[in-house]
């Protein structure tokens, strides 16, 4: 099937006075969907086209590159989870005109459960596909906050900086974390397919957007508990967790705990934390039921 392409379009916003220019997508036609990609060093709209593509038969969907990602502008903030918090609901009150469906993949789904909370509603609807809430680094090392923060200071560094990123996106290594926690079948972990993420990462001001997501900066929440209380109580709207059966254990077990201590519905599809691009039409096949019904 031959990928679908849709109409480019500019979403132009500012942070403390500085101009930013996010990239967003527009396929289709009917009720509008809104598409959030994973926040991570490979970040970007595409990883969201098998699915779109599937759901653009019937719907309209609007597939977002966030600042600092994929082919959004990438200015050299203090990126922090406010910016995207800001950013995402000036972006839904100025796009959209009416509540939307949301299908928000990883660390999306924090910022996306706290809009939830606000009244006029923003969303109709909720996806969350193998949603996250910790980065990679304190999921794998614990909260040594001070060590991040050291960090991120030589990553910002103009060569000491440019050298540890280069080290932490050369091809091998993206293969290495695809393989181990990305996709479930290594045969989908193809040469191309790493060629591609690795031209995302070197992007002029990639490093910056991508080390605060691996160090903790972008959690949308430092503990468990808070980011449970997105779900107790559950907001007035339909929620859907989608979870893959291969999820690395840590990530599985903070999902998991959230299926069974809340309300949300749930769907269990083959793949890991990258299964809305490894499985976009196991998840296609999972979410139309329930959104057809819900759009109808």
């Amino acid at each position: 099937m031959t990928p679908v392409s849709g109409r480019i379009r500019e979403f132009h916003w500012s942070w403390k006075k500085k101009p930013v220019t996010a990239i967003y997508e527009v396929i289709g036609e009917g009720k509008p969907i809104l598409m959030l990609p994973a926040f991570s060093s490979v970040s970007t709209r595409d990883e969201l086209r098998g699915l779109t593509q599937q759901l653009a038969e019937r719907y309209q969907v609007v597939m977002l590159d966030w600042p600092g990602f994929g082919e959004s502008s990438r200015p050299w903030f203090n990126y922090r989870p406010a910016l995207y918090q800001a950013f995402l609901k000036d972006f839904v009150s100025t796009v959209f005109t009416e509540p939307v469906v949301v299908i928000a993949c990883g660390h999306g789904a924090g910022y996306v459960m706290k809009l939830a909370q606000r009244q006029p509603p923003v969303w109709s609807w909720v996806v969350l596909v193998a949603p996250t809430w910790r980065g990679p680094l304190p999921t794998a090392m614990g909260e040594h906050r001070w060590f991040y923060n050291l960090l991120r200071f030589l990553i910002k560094l103009p060569l000491i900086g440019q050298f540890l990123y280069l080290l932490n996106t050369l091809p091998p290594f993206l293969h290495f974390m695809y393989r181990r926690h990305v996709f479930a079948d290594e045969k989908n972990v193809t040469r191309s397919l790493i060629q591609q993420k690795y031209k995302t990462t070197q992007k002029w001001g990639a490093r910056h957007a991508s080390a605060a997501f691996v160090t903790g900066a972008l959690d949308p929440v430092r503990n468990r508990s808070d980011f449970v209380d997105f779900f107790q109580p559950l907001p007035p709207l339909p929620v859907m967790l989608v979870i893959g059966e291969q999820t690395p254990p840590k990530s599985l077990a903070e999902m998991e705990f959230l299926a069974h201590f809340t309300g949300v519905q749930v769907s269990r599809i083959p793949g890991s934390l990258g299964l809305h691009e490894e499985y976009p039409n196991e998840l296609a096949s999972a979410i139309l039921p329930f959104l057809n019904k819900y759009l109808s």
